[in-house]
């Protein structure tokens, strides 16, 4: 039976794309840049935003333009209404039922703890988070297991009471990195590929499924 529950937040919990797309091609057209559709930009996905901007950018990529475009959209999306962003289907009914059976409940992502903080106290108010670590430039990026590493620490639980949970190849290499299960859902932006990788216990449709690991 698994005691700690990390999550990966975008296309796991959340579903963000669509704000992040919108603001991210302002920035873009801002600085004369190509934008991209949805489908476009989640192939870019599982990196910090350096990473995902760069790879966005293709031959232009640079650091003089990866700053400017980077500085440029998060001074767009952060003061935005984001109505785009909204949990996925049961994602708040089952991190509460989580609670209710004595799970501790984390948050692994590469997007900025404020960020994700104003979404959690937005959307899942009623949910005590054990740890919220996303992107923070004092220690790496998934896949790097550092963060999952000081959140299992803290939590004080052996590794084979642990469970991952995300979208994406970054999870599953994260997950494998720190020597932990791990659960891949469909309904975010991972592909075929990632639901069929040999590390996972299994892929799953329904948020309802994870309930078994606990």
């Amino acid at each position: 039976m698994k005691r700690l529950a990390i999550f990966d937040f975008d296309g796991t919990i959340m579903d963000s794309v669509k704000d992040v797309v919108i603001h991210l091609n302002e920035a873009l057209s801002m600085h004369g840049f190509p934008t991209l559709t949805s489908d476009e930009y989640v192939k870019y996905l599982g990196g910090n935003i350096d990473e995902i901007v760069s790879l966005v950018l293709e031959d232009e990529s640079s650091p003089q333009n990866i700053k400017i475009v980077k500085d440029t959209y998060l001074k767009i999306y952060y003061p935005s209404q984001k109505v785009n962003t909204i949990p996925f289907a049961k994602s708040q009914e089952i991190l509460r039922k989580l609670q209710e059976k004595g799970v501790l409940i984390a948050i692994n992502s590469n997007r900025f703890n404020d960020s994700i903080q104003t979404f959690t106290d937005k959307f899942f108010s009623n949910i005590n988070f054990f740890s919220i670590m996303g992107h923070d430039f004092d220690y790496p990026s998934k896949p790097d297991p550092y963060a999952v590493n000081e959140i299992i620490r803290k939590a004080d639980v052996n590794l084979d009471e642990v469970i991952y949970i995300g979208d994406s190849n970054t999870d599953i290499q994260t997950a494998k990195n720190a020597g932990i299960d791990c659960v891949v859902v469909r309904w975010g932006y991972g592909n075929e590929d990632d639901w069929e990788n040999d590390y996972i216990l299994e892929c799953i449709t329904d948020f309802d499924e994870i309930i078994k690991y606990f």
